[in-house]
């Protein structure tokens, strides 16, 4: 099922199947913004990632004793979830816990997905709340992808992510699919001018200790994606290699894969949220489009 968020400016297109956003159009400029799924290069828009970010080892992890498997980026982005409000401005998706999640995931909650539009800005909301009777492990997080190039007569190379402010952001690398805490440095970013080489091995992953605005545009600044992020724990930079996919994803999380030392306990995975019982989380974010 589809239903939108539209006014003078925008029109976001959204579905239940993952509470998705998969379409981000301005009508002044007639240009769509987000990746639209082909599935020669990658058959999503900008999926939810929950309750966990990136891949465990094995695709498995233990807590309370037992063992249970989880695939990448675990189930949200596959699941129903229920439209609970809806306005001319906003528009909430809600997911429950069930038998299903509670196969692969043993913690009864409530996750709600906002989706808030003013002018030609679309705020993006995560709620996790605990109904559990003990404390919720999860991450979260959001994978939106966008047209790269936005225009006909620019390429793929003509743009780049801008950082504000300037200064050092820690870089955490990957090894296959697991992050390499280990080996994280400081990295100086401005700029980051995007090349097909850049993500020949994966993502670009950044922390993030302050509020931080990254911009998506050309040199010649005509159009492009501003996302704010004013408390995300790290940032991942990602388009397929060597595929020439006309896309690149800038994905806000509050989580991140397992790391090569990881032990596969939940309670002691690297970038796990710790929930009490009856307590909310919240987060967000913010993508503009001009």
């Amino acid at each position: 099922m589809e239903v939108y968020l539209e006014n003078e400016q925008v029109k976001a297109t959204f579905s239940n199947h993952g509470a998705e956003l998969q379409s981000l159009f301005n009508k002044d400029t007639q240009i769509e913004y987000l990746w639209q799924a082909d599935a020669k290069f990658w058959g999503r828009h900008a999926p939810v990632l929950f309750p966990f970010v990136g891949r465990l080892k094995d695709d498995q992890y233990c807590y309370g004793g037992e063992n249970y498997e989880m695939h990448q980026h675990g189930f949200a982005r596959d699941s129903d979830f229920e439209v609970i409000e809806k306005d001319s401005d906003h528009l909430i998706f809600e997911l429950n816990s069930s038998a299903t999640t509670k196969a692969i995931y043993p913690f009864d909650f409530k996750l709600r997905i906002g989706y808030f539009l003013q002018a030609s800005a679309l705020k993006v909301s995560y709620q996790v709340e605990n109904l559990s009777d003990e404390k919720m492990l999860f991450s979260i997080g959001g994978h939106p992808a966008f047209n790269v190039p936005l225009q006909k007569d620019e390429s793929f190379d003509d743009y780049l992510v801008e950082f504000q402010p300037v200064g050092n952001y820690l870089k955490i690398p990957l090894v296959g699919n697991y992050t390499d805490i280990s080996a994280a440095q400081d990295d100086r970013m401005a700029g980051l001018r995007l090349t097909r080489t850049a993500f020949k091995r994966d993502a670009l992953i950044y922390q993030l200790a302050h509020p931080v605005l990254l911009e998506l545009t050309t040199t010649a600044h005509r159009h492009g994606v501003r996302l704010d992020l004013p408390a995300t724990e790290y940032v991942g930079i990602w388009s397929p290699y060597p595929a020439e996919a006309p896309f690149v994803c800038i994905e806000p999380w509050w989580g991140l894969a397992d790391d090569l030392s990881s032990t596969g306990e939940l309670q002691q995975k690297r970038g796990i949220h710790e929930l009490a019982q009856q307590q909310l989380f919240n987060a967000s974010y913010t993508i503009s489009i001009f």
